[in-house]
């Protein structure tokens, strides 16, 4: 019975046996590449999306304080706006839709605070228990100049742009991380500033084109044994 119920929380893809599991993610991500031709016609469904946002607010992050947002935009006249400030990358239009992933431009003792009550809230866990904890994390945050805090929240960033990649990879929607923007542009555009954001990553995602170029040519990686050491 004990087995049945730690099956019964295992995602149905990953149940059976471990060979079919190994196959299942490997292909997945031998599948993936960065798409750089989307089919403009192809949206994500409502029920693709709602993933990509559960996976997003998923994501490991240190201490588990989430100092990131993700904007999903749509809005194709909105998307032309950000064209020309994403090097001329058609990606950002063409996709169904376009993930922006944000850091907080200003992280505070006060979004500890907002953790802990969380914290509290959901686990119903006991300011004896707590509050060593938030001490550490108040003292952590106070001591760091803003631009430290940035780009420790940029890292955390990073960690979501991967989570999402291989959820995408395992669920065949297509995408295309992109650092290749100019996020001040963006800030703009998206008027970022008044929801206390700046963007740092780019995911459009959605359904590769046919006559994609990429999608044919074999993925380029080291051998194995040149990119994992292992220590025995």
């Amino acid at each position: 019975m004990k087995n049945k119920r730690l099956l019964n929380k295992i995602p149905v893809f990953l149940q059976g046996n471990s060979k079919d599991k190994n196959m299942h993610i490997l292909d997945s991500l031998k599948w993936r590449y960065a798409t750089k031709k989307f089919d403009t016609a192809s949206r994500l469904s409502d029920s693709q999306l709602t993933l990509l946002k559960e996976a997003f607010n998923l994501t490991a992050t240190s201490y588990g304080l989430q100092p990131i947002k993700m904007l999903v935009v749509q809005n194709k006249s909105l998307r032309e706006k950000l064209l020309p400030h994403s090097f001329g990358q058609r990606q950002v239009v063409d996709a169904s839709h376009l993930l922006v992933l944000c850091i907080q431009k200003n992280y505070t003792v006060q979004d500890v605070e907002n953790y802990f009550q969380l914290l509290k809230k959901v686990r119903n866990t006991s300011d004896e228990v707590m509050t060593p904890f938030k001490n550490h994390l108040l003292d952590l945050v106070s001591n760091k100049t803003t631009e430290q805090l940035r780009e420790a929240s940029k890292s955390q960033a990073y960690l979501a742009l991967g989570n999402l990649l291989t959820v995408c990879a395992t669920q065949q929607i297509d995408s295309c991380p992109m650092e290749g923007f100019l996020p001040k542009k963006y800030d703009e555009i998206l008027d970022l500033a008044s929801k206390n954001l700046e963007a740092v990553l780019l995911l459009p995602v959605g359904t590769r084109a046919e006559d994609d170029y990429m999608a044919s040519q074999k993925k380029v990686r080291k051998p194995l044994e040149e990119s994992v050491i292992d220590l025995q």
